[in-house]
C-alpha cells in the first residue's frame, strides 16, 4: 500500500536562499533509491481554513520505504538545508484499501461505538 508524504511548506520571502536551493538539487537523488516519486507541488487554492504556503506532495510505494528514506544517511545529510531555511509541517498518511469507501467506513465506526456501548 502506497504511502503518502504531505509537506505544508513555508519559504521565508518566499525564495529560496542558496541553502533551500542546495537542498532542491540533491534531494531528488535521495529520494529516487527508495520509489518515491512528487505527485504535486507548489501554491494552493484555499477553499475552507487557512493554509499559507505551498504543499508538497509525494508517493512512497510503503511506509518502510518512506522510513527508510528519510532516515538514510544521504537524505539526513541534506536534511538540514531544508529544516534551517524553511517551515515544514510534514506528515505520512498510507493510502486505502481499493474496496474503501467512506459509507463503509461510517458502518465501521457505528459498529465499533455500538460494541463498547454494549459491553
Amino acid at each position: 500500500m502506497s504511502t503518502y508524504l504531505i509537506n505544508h511548506l513555508r519559504i521565508p520571502g518566499g525564495v529560496p536562499n542558496e541553502q533551500g536551493l542546495r537542498y532542491l538539487e540533491q534531494v531528488e537523488a535521495t529520494v529516487r533509491p527508495y520509489g518515491g516519486k512528487w505527485l504535486a507541488q507548489g501554491g494552493v487554492d484555499v477553499v475552507e481554513g487557512a493554509w499559507q504556503g505551498s504543499v508538497v506532495l509525494m508517493e512512497f510505494p510503503s511506509r518502510a520505504h518512506v522510513d527508510n528514506w528519510y532516515n538514510s544517511p544521504e537524505y539526513q545529510a541534506i536534511l538540514p538545508l531544508r529544516t534551517n531555511n524553511a517551515i515544514s509541517d510534514i506528515i505520512l498518511v498510507d493510502g486505502i484499501d481499493a474496496g474503501f469507501t467512506v459509507a463503509g467506513f461510517a458502518q465501521q465506526v457505528r459498529a465499533a461505538i455500538a460494541a463498547s456501548s454494549a459491553g
